[in-house]
């Protein structure tokens, strides 16, 4: 285990790597890497924040967000991900969502042990289905209030599989058969740039970020982890138990785009908002699910007033789940 030092962010950002030895899908060893932003004084409560596919923290907004209310920010840049990605590795390869388990206990047990107080955690994306899969898995074992945890946000989580319904299928049983043959095998799938391409400031965009570990066009999509994703989405269609409330936020709208518009900017262009909606009361305890009118596929890094509808709905989520009601 490493000592904190400052992180690519800059002070007051500083990063901590968790070894996470072998790797069990066989590309060497792997470590992830936590990533905080401290408060001054006694934080009230603690967020740790899990990014998605093809993504890895970057947003100080977001941590500001939260430190500003004496909450102290942290961020899990997961195995193979981010600023854990390392040669050899395949880019955010697993075949089991289940193996991120290691991380995702370690970080909250440093977090705990760093700032004694109760933790939410907050997700985008494919981390939204991720850590609603541990949390469950922690509820059904020990309780997550009694693990300290206080409750769940998630930006736009990927509760299922976009596009055809005949992919849900058929499809999902060729993705079986295949990664039981050669996982790391690489999908076909259209170039989708329009999303990534609305971001970056080097095409236009507001947010400044490592295209290395985050690629316009995204990362090969590998059958191997699109199994792991599929199981991971039976499983939560059969109902959860993460044992504290949610927050599930999305935007009003979906156009998967393969080009740029203007559309780009004021629609998920990634996911279908429509299965966030069906699947987010399968979490189990208390859920609040919120559309955001106008926002991208990650609600903090949409358009400004998209943004500061989103912040304003958690801002109040917490003042209605304060960390002492957990």
């Amino acid at each position: 285990m490493s000592a904190w030092t400052t992180d690519i962010l800059g002070e007051p950002y500083e990063r901590r790597i968790i070894d996470l030895g072998v790797d069990p899908d066989g590309e060497g060893t792997v470590s992830a890497t936590l990533v905080r932003r401290s408060v001054a004084g006694a934080p009230r409560a603690a967020v740790i924040y899990v990014h998605g596919f093809t993504d890895y923290f970057f947003q100080k907004e977001f941590a500001e967000f939260f430190t500003d209310q004496q909450i102290a920010f942290y961020s899990l840049d997961l195995r193979k991900c981010g600023r854990s990605l390392r040669d050899g590795h395949t880019a955010h390869y697993v075949s089991d969502l289940a193996h991120y388990d290691a991380e995702l206990e370690e970080s909250l047990r440093i977090v705990q042990e760093d700032t004694g107080a109760p933790v939410y955690f907050a997700a985008h994306s494919t981390g939204g289905l991720i850590v609603p899969l541990w949390l469950d898995r922690m509820n059904r074992a020990s309780g997550s209030k009694a693990r300290g945890v206080a409750g769940l946000i998630l930006n736009s989580p990927w509760f299922d599989l976009q596009g055809a319904p005949w992919m849900r299928g058929i499809g999902t049983e060729a993705v079986r058969l295949a990664a039981r043959v050669k996982p790391k095998t690489i999908l076909r799938l259209p170039a989708l740039e329009a999303y990534g391409a609305s971001l970056h400031v080097s095409r236009g965009g507001e947010w400044d970020y490592e295209l290395a570990w985050k690629p316009l066009s995204g990362f090969p999509v590998t059958v191997g982890w699109l199994n792991a994703v599929r199981w991971g989405h039976a499983r939560l269609h059969r109902g959860l138990d993460i044992g504290v409330p949610s927050l599930v936020l999305r935007s009003d709208r979906s156009r998967l785009l393969a080009r740029s518009s203007e559309e780009v900017d004021t629609v998920d262009a990634v996911l279908d908002v429509r299965q966030i909606a069906r699947w987010a009361g399968c979490l189990g305890d208390e859920v609040t699910s919120v559309p955001i009118p106008q926002a991208r596929h990650d609600i903090f890094l949409s358009r400004k007033d998209a943004r500061d509808h989103a912040y304003g709905v958690v801002a109040d989520w917490l003042d209605r789940h304060p960390p002492s009601a957990g």
